[in-house]
């Protein structure tokens, strides 16, 4: 019976056409999303850890830079110790109208930013500014022009609520972007850091923070 019911089911299976093969296409579709999250996870590490030479530069205690980073002391220790082996930088100016393309495109992030979160069912930048947030989107040209658009549009249909500190914000940037030098000396620091810095500082000045 055991031997009828094993023959049975062999020839079962072997009329049961074979499951048809995953091709590369859906799995690039299937792997796209994991991949943009490990690769923002990277990112994220990378941006980290120069931001805690920014914090040193500063002259933060250990203790501070744990705290604020929600890392152990001896990963924190051995970042600064790192660091301090390198040769020291001056801190890094944190003024807002510095002109270099990184940190004028971190003033924009930080402006589409403040509108998106004002504006939720409404602004257009909503989504670019979620795709750059996630690291989907990169600060190449054309999505900081398209950035630029939605921004522009968005100030345009909410006029009459803004504050004039976002329109004289959005102009300033977009005059420096268009006008700035291509061959002039960029400041110290990595893109990526003073990106950041210009959008966290860009943000709060609109709330009307130090």
């Amino acid at each position: 019976m055991a031997a009828g019911k094993s023959t049975e089911n062999t020839q079962h299976d072997a009329g049961t056409p074979p499951p048809a093969a995953l091709t590369e296409e859906q799995a690039g579709r299937m792997l796209a999303g994991m991949n943009d999250v490990i690769r923002a996870g990277e990112e994220m590490r990378r941006l980290r850890a120069e931001m805690i030479k920014v914090f040193i530069d500063f002259g933060w205690t250990q203790d501070r830079i744990a705290r604020l980073t929600e890392m152990s002391q001896p990963a924190v220790s051995k970042q600064v110790t790192k660091y301090r082996d390198a040769d020291p930088t001056p801190p890094m100016d944190l003024s807002l109208g510095q002109h270099d393309a990184p940190w004028l495109e971190g003033r924009l992030w930080g402006l589409a930013e403040d509108l998106s979160e004002t504006y939720a069912e409404t602004a257009r930048c909503t989504r670019c500014v979620g795709a750059l947030a996630r690291g989907k989107k990169r600060f190449t040209p054309e999505n900081v022009d398209e950035l630029r658009r939605l921004v522009e549009e968005d100030l345009r249909l909410h006029a009459a609520e803004l504050p004039d500190g976002h329109r004289r914000a959005y102009d300033e940037i977009s005059r420096s972007l268009d006008v700035r030098s291509g061959t002039a000396a960029a400041p110290a620091g990595p893109a990526s850091v003073r990106r950041t810095l210009a959008h966290r500082i860009q943000r709060d000045r609109l709330r009307g923070g130090a």
